[in-house]
């Protein structure tokens, strides 16, 4: 790749930036309520996005920076196997329409902003609120750095080297979201989405006519990996069972994370969150052309010094500056989005399961509100820390424990949901089993998010997330039993203090 600065690109890529950061600070005067000073509406924007709002926000915050340039880079690597965010992204939706409905009812009518909050009106256990909410602070925290790591690849494909630019883009991110609040993120995703959209479908209209079509395309991506020696462009019966664990195991992490459930737990409605599970995979279409960068990076005979350099590589080779600034300028504010929903969603876990719950549990809204800037702010300190001075390789390799580690909470709070059966100790054995265990498990495979699984005759690779859940199920379900015939039914049967859900 290039890398002198390139002017055209430059002064688009400035001018989108302004934009967004003027929008991110009106944010705090979009719908304004008489005060922002309380975590519903600092921190979920009032409850009151309806269907589009939601659509971009929860579009916005779960097709991030990062994805724009993991995906096709993992295609360009791996070919076909890539290609797994493509189900993984539609088997999320019948869990998001049949679930989070359910989920937003309880957290409305009992005041929750927080997953620890439910699972704690619920089990009535600190300690399990505690665990679920030191899960998703911590799986969280690699996941904003990776959105560096996105807006990174864009900022270096405009000639910008050294991390000031993302120090200059942190500055701006942390002082609109501290004034605003959820509202600025909700706002730049309807510009960020529209020109996510405009550069993907330019992208995969315009390139493969440069190439010579879409069979010249998948031809030198099939003769780029029968090259090297790995890779195709075509699924292999030995890589069926892993691909298919990863898809559904991804599907079933999606939105257990902090930034997903905020963008559920700000909707307005059930009917709202239902209607974006069906509206929302029109957003998966845009990742499969998205994914087919990775491919047209072969058979541009690109040279890069980083796979993830695929995506700009393709813009600043094959566009005129001025379009490849308007690219990267998406791809940076694609990483503002979630980056801000993600600062937001940790922040508020810390407020309510931390603070409240152990250092001042009379504290009033407006400093809730108070504090949760405050921790926002931290968490960005923290995610740009990581990208200054560890690896990327480190922000990579924990966001792929982050993926493992926040699949572990899904029993805490979405069986209590429907079933009174489990009990607070048995979800905690559940979950600390499959925690500890899963990153056993990925730590002896060097890091890996494959298991190999053997019994008899069968052996298989699985996704080790979906593995470690299967343990976590297994052994509350073993826990609760004993719990249950030795204790008898426990007292938190309904939503311990408050009202039942509706």
């Amino acid at each position: 790749m290039k890398t002198e600065l390139d002017i055209p690109a430059l002064a688009v890529f400035i001018f989108f930036f302004a934009l967004v950061t003027i929008m991110g600070f009106v944010a705090s005067r979009w719908r304004r309520p008489k005060t922002l000073a309380s975590l519903d509406e600092w921190g979920l924007g009032g409850r009151q996005f309806g269907t589009w709002i939601t659509w971009f926000l929860v579009g916005g915050d779960f097709y991030t920076a990062y994805t724009v340039i993991a995906v096709p880079s993992l295609v360009y690597s791996v070919g076909a196997y890539g290609f797994f965010a493509l189900p993984y992204t539609i088997l999320v939706y019948p869990f998001v329409f049949m679930v989070m409905p359910k989920l937003w009812q309880v957290a409305k009518d009992n005041g929750y902003v927080t997953a620890a909050d439910v699972v704690h009106g619920r089990y009535a256990s600190r300690t399990l609120e505690a665990a679920v909410a030191i899960t998703g602070v911590v799986a969280t925290m690699p996941y904003i750095a990776l959105q560096l790591i996105g807006m990174a690849a864009a900022v270096k494909a405009l000639g910008f080297e050294g991390e000031w630019p993302l120090i200059a883009a942190f500055i701006v991110l942390a002082l609109y979201t501290y004034s605003s609040g959820l509202r600025a993120p909700a706002l730049i995703a309807f510009v960020k989405d529209i020109m996510i959209y405009i550069a993907v479908i330019a992208a995969v209209s315009y390139i493969p006519g440069k190439l010579g079509g879409y069979a010249a395309v998948f031809t030198a991506a099939d003769e780029a990996f029968k090259a090297k020696g790995s890779g195709s462009i075509l699924l292999q019966p030995s890589q069926y069972v892993a691909y298919a664990t990863l898809a559904l195991g991804s599907a079933l992490a999606a939105f257990m994370y902090p930034h997903t459930l905020t963008g559920i737990f700000a909707s307005k409605s059930a009917t709202t969150i239902r209607k974006n599970a069906v509206l929302l995979p029109a957003y998966t279409l845009m990742l499969g052309l998205l994914a087919l960068l990775g491919y047209m990076g072969h058979a541009a005979h690109l040279k890069l010094a980083s796979n993830n350099d695929v995506v700009p590589a393709l813009f600043q080779n094959l566009f005129p500056g001025w379009f490849a600034g308007f690219a990267f300028a998406a791809i940076a504010i694609g990483a503002l989005v979630p980056a801000a929903v993600m600062s937001i969603g940790a922040a508020n876990l810390f407020t309510r399961n931390f603070w409240k719950a152990y250092v001042n549990p009379n504290v009033t809204h407006a400093q809730e509100a108070g504090v949760a800037k405050i921790a926002s702010l931290v968490v960005k300190v923290g995610a740009l820390l990581v990208i200054i001075y560890l690896p990327t390789q480190f922000a990579l390799d924990l966001q792929l424990l982050g993926g493992l580690w926040i699949l572990q909470t899904l029993p805490a709070l979405i069986f209590g949901l429907f079933t009174r059966w489990f009990t607070a100790p048995a979800l905690l054995a559940g979950w600390a089993v499959g925690l500890f265990g899963g990153t056993y498990l990925t730590w002896m495979d060097g890091l890996k998010p494959l298991h190999l699984i053997s019994v008899g005759s069968f052996s298989a690779t699985a996704y080790v997330g979906l593995i470690a859940l299967v343990g976590n199920i297994l052994v509350a379900a073993i826990v609760n039993a004993i719990v249950r015939r030795t204790a008898g039914p426990f007292a938190s049967d309904t939503w311990v203090g408050l009202p039942t859900e509706k």
